[in-house]
């Protein structure tokens, strides 16, 4: 079995964008998850998913977050483990402002923030604050224009202020 050259060239250039962003495409993916070896199958999952669509993509980095962050949005809206989940960061972070004598600063992040977000608002924070990707970028990946975006982070960051700031 022989292999065109063009899959060879292909294969080159998936590895080189591979050796490049997989560490920190994971990385990322573990923050969105908690869960190391899951963030790893999805990183890996979207590169084979990018090595099928290569013809079609013209930002190969900004396509894999998008990928990945899609990936984790099935994850959780399959298991139902976002409300689960939110529900527990709740009533734990009430427990824990219980024992701590009211302080709730310490117990709320801005991970916790974020994951709080309604999905609308928490991809475009996702991929432009913690994925380093531009408003353009973000934009285009998700369907969406700039002043849409730029509007969804602007809400988003307030949201997150009110909620942060409330714990103070």
């Amino acid at each position: 079995m022989t292999r065109d050259v063009d899959d060879l060239d292909i294969e080159a250039s998936v590895r080189a964008i591979y050796d490049a962003q997989f560490g920190r495409l994971v990385g990322w993916t573990t923050t969105l998850v908690g869960d190391p070896d899951l963030a790893h199958d999805f990183a890996t999952e979207a590169f084979v998913k990018l090595l099928r669509h290569w013809s079609s993509v013209r930002e190969p980095r900004a396509w894999l977050y998008v990928t990945v962050a899609n990936l984790v949005r099935d994850h959780w809206r399959k298991r139902g483990h976002e409300a689960t989940a939110h529900e527990r960061h709740e009533a734990g972070a009430r427990q824990n402002a219980a024992q701590s004598d009211g302080d709730l600063a310490t117990n709320v992040t801005v991970r916790a923030a974020v994951m709080a977000l309604p999905d609308r608002l928490r991809m475009p924070v996702l991929l432009h604050y913690f994925a380093d990707l531009p408003v353009t970028q973000v934009a285009n990946h998700l369907g969406k224009s700039e002043g849409t975006i730029k509007r969804d982070l602007y809400d988003a960051r307030a949201i997150m202020a009110v909620r942060l700031e409330a714990t103070r």
